[in-house]
């Protein structure tokens, strides 16, 4: 195989857009937030030019390293960005991409043929975002250095030392700015979760990933020579499958000779009951889809429709699949390469290249015509769960419309154990969720009419994760919560008609009130998703203990808070401790002093910071597979420091 030219990247290959300083004053702009996922997606951006280098043909290893000081180092063995003079400029080319906005060498079309790079923003935005940065370029025989404050060069580009011909490479090293980011501290499994995602993405291209902050040294090194099959196995690994391998295609776009776009698909059917389809363009995560993915649903659904009705599996007097019906139970990973990727918003959710869509759209309707067509026993099996899916969906229609409301105003069909609140302005409105009736009714009557409303549940509601719609619908209590929030659910859900914009999980602090608060949790996620992706979705905590000593009373929310305050009122005075078993075992006015008062309360806000790791917990958590569930409580066990059953 003819190796690449390492010469055809160099400084003339550094345009120039514009300056630096917008990004420090406006840094959501251009990394989405200055919070915690903020903070990470820098890390990203550097790893993303390491990456770009990969899928060019010169980077096999990449290397992070979080450092004790939570800066971080990101290693590779690329070309090493370049270092000769930028004519355009009159400095030099490292300087220039490291201290110009939309500075870099995937512009012009000659140094990279895809890229991710955040709208070529990259390091340089990384670097103004950051205390300090370090970079060192191995390129040429030697080691060039330059470092920066702030995104201001500290000194020139200069020779630290002589290395061998053949030592080439990045090494970048930032600490980020406390003064822009709400807290600089990075995590572990975060992090590893994207870069497993990356290594996945690029076959064969090593990703590690070291912790230096632990004693000792925690260190995960990811390397997938199957790509994105991988990628599908890894993502079904708790699920029983339908056919042993998953089904995989390509396709590539050539104009003039030269490649303008690629994808390669993934899937593979399960026997659960939700759809699991991850888009990618130029390895970024394209949450939101696009082209892409309509190219992709559009042919899957035509494709298998076609071959049942060809071989009559389906009859020709039978309405068509439906893509829900058609996505039951799918695993699907979509990664797209192309030259020029146009995302739409800062933080690249949703691929816009309309052009995309064909090419996705012949990729898998050859492909996995090829495959039905090959595996006659294997296409039945999925399309009869295709067509059960559609009859349960259509015994689901008839519930659903039981659980749709006339009009959000409109409180004549809302459930009858719901104390609903006054305000009819959803954005001041919350609900509780409350399990049995004794907390029930102390919250009634502990709430504040104007704005709270309560939902008692009786029991433990359905394990969504292992039943299909039809059955779901027919729950009690989960029809109780989809009637009570207004705004139905799955493919229906309308985020404009939902009653509250706080929803409340209030349960017991014991064993079975984690049990509900997890079920709950688990119905959200699989079929109102939005309501935990927009913010809309709490943890009450209520108290554990009441420590009372004459007229000191006091509230705590756990054992070490317990352990905390008795130090400190002394344990010679003898105070009364009673440890709260359930909600029911407060009067309405503890229930508001702890649990529901605004000013007072303390609540957890449910949140998806990934999506894919999201899907693997709650499989393995409430999945049927028993074995891999006794090996995660194994694991995490000694995180239980006490527990109540």
């Amino acid at each position: 195989m003819e190796q690449p030219n390492k010469q055809a990247y160099d400084a003339s290959q550094i345009q120039v857009l514009e300056g630096l300083e917008a990004v420090r004053r406006r840094p959501g702009m251009y990394i989405g937030s200055t919070d915690t996922r903020g903070l990470h997606h820098l890390v990203s951006e550097v790893v993303d030019n390491s990456i770009d280098e990969a899928l060019a043909g010169y980077c096999t290893h990449i290397e992070i390293f979080i450092r004790p000081d939570n800066s971080v180092t990101v290693v590779d063995n690329g070309r090493g960005i370049p270092v000769g003079l930028h004519e355009k400029t009159g400095k030099n080319a490292l300087t220039v991409a490291l201290t110009m906005l939309h500075a870099g060498g995937k512009f012009g079309g000659g140094g990279y043929k895809v890229s991710g790079g955040l709208h070529g923003v990259g390091v340089s935005c990384v670097n103004a975002l950051s205390e300090t940065l370090r970079a060192e370029i191995h390129r040429d025989g030697h080691a060039y250095v330059q470092e920066f404050i702030r995104g201001e060069p500290i000194n020139e580009v200069h020779i630290e030392r002589d290395i061998p011909e053949d030592d080439t490479g990045t090494i970048i090293t930032f600490l980020p700015d406390h003064t822009i980011f709400d807290e600089v501290n990075f995590v572990f499994d975060t992090m590893s979760s994207r870069f497993r995602e990356m290594a996945f993405l690029n076959a064969g291209v090593r990703i590690t990933i070291t912790d230096e902050r632990e004693t000792p040294v925690h260190t995960k090194s990811f390397c997938y020579e199957g790509g994105i099959v991988s990628f599908v196995q890894y993502l079904n690994k708790n699920k029983e499958v339908l056919h042993p391998d998953p089904i995989f295609y390509s396709a590539k776009r050539m104009e003039d000779g030269v490649e303008t776009g690629s994808v390669e698909v993934a899937m593979q059917y399960n026997d659960g009951y939700n759809e699991n389809i991850f888009t990618f363009a130029n390895n970024i995560n394209t949450i939101e889809g696009g082209a892409h993915l309509v190219g992709f649903k559009a042919a899957l659904t035509r494709v298998i429709n076609d071959y049942a009705k060809k071989y009559k599996i389906l009859k020709e007097s039978d309405a068509s699949l439906s893509g829900e019906d058609i996505r039951e139970g799918l695993t699907a990973i979509v990664s797209v390469k192309l030259m020029e990727p146009q995302f739409e918003g800062q933080t690249k959710t949703k691929l816009g290249n309309a052009d995309i869509r064909p090419l996705v759209d012949g990729a898998v309707a050859d492909g996995l015509t090829r495959f039905l067509e090959e595996n006659p026993g294997c296409a039945k099996i999925v399309i009869e769960k295709c067509i059960t899916a559609s009859r349960a969906r259509d015994a689901a229609r008839k519930a659903r419309e039981l659980t749709r409301r006339k009009s959000a105003l409109d409180s004549t069909s809302l459930p009858g154990k719901l104390a609903d609140c006054q305000e009819k302005d959803a954005s001041k409105c919350e609900i509780f969720i409350v399990e049995g009736d004794s907390a029930g009714g102390s919250a009634k009557m502990g709430r504040n009419r104007a704005f709270q409303a309560i939902l008692p549940l009786r029991g433990k509601i359905l394990n969504v994760e292992k039943t299909r719609l039809d059955k779901i619908l027919a729950n009690a209590e989960i029809r109780a919560m989809i009637t009570a929030f207004g705004a139905g659910m799955d493919a229906d859900f309308d985020e404009a008609k939902l009653r509250y914009h706080k929803i409340i999980c209030m349960t017991d602090a014991d064993v079975d009130g984690s049990h509900i608060r997890i079920l709950m949790l688990t119905f959200f996620y699989r079929h109102m998703r939005p309501l935990i992706e927009n913010g809309y979705v709490y943890i009450a905590q209520p108290p554990l203990y009441q420590i009372k000593r004459g007229n000191y009373l006091k509230y705590v929310y756990s054992d070490e808070e317990l352990e905390a305050t008795l130090n400190e009122i002394g344990r010679e005075p003898k105070p009364t401790i009673q440890r709260y078993k359930g909600l029911g075992e407060m009067n309405p006015e503890q229930l508001w002093d702890t649990t529901m008062d605004p000013d007072q309360r303390i609540m957890l806000k449910v949140t998806v910071e990934d999506a894919i790791e999201a899907d693997e917990l709650f499989t393995l958590l409430m999945g049927d597979k028993v074995e891999p569930r006794r090996e995660f409580i194994e694991q995490n066990s000694k995180l239980v420091v006490d527990l109540d059953v």
